[in-house]
């Protein structure tokens, strides 16, 4: 089965759906991404790109609510907070690194901190 995933015009992933390979293989065996992205146009409209469930090509599956980077030809998860910035390897990091000592933490984008969660005791 193959994957593709909607496009809006700004890059937003919209929903994905599969497709069976009938659809996507060529008179040779080979498989076109063309085939299954006219296909899905034909059937539902708007613009397709194929994703990979395994994570084999563009970067990782497409995350609904995530974006596709047109220019770089990978999809991208939603950007957590404004002030994450995207590094080489498209992935979200925050501008200052997470703690190493082995504790439990989540970000303040108000304080710009990493804010240590305390669990209650049962």
């Amino acid at each position: 089965m193959a994957h593709f995933a909607e496009i809006s015009d700004d890059g937003t992933v919209l929903r994905v759906i599969v497709v069976n390979n009938d659809v996507t293989t060529d008179e040779s065996g080979s498989e076109q991404e063309q085939l299954g992205k006219d296909f899905c146009q034909n059937l539902l409209g708007g613009e397709w790109v194929q994703t990979s469930y395994n994570n084999n090509f563009r970067k990782r599956f497409a995350p609904i609510g995530g974006s596709y980077d047109s220019v770089n030809d990978v999809f991208l998860y939603p950007q957590p907070f404004p002030s994450w910035t995207l590094n080489s390897e498209y992935e979200w990091e925050a501008p200052v690194p997470y703690p190493t000592d082995g504790g439990l933490y989540e970000w303040s984008e108000e304080g710009q901190e990493w804010i240590l969660v305390v669990m209650p005791l049962p």
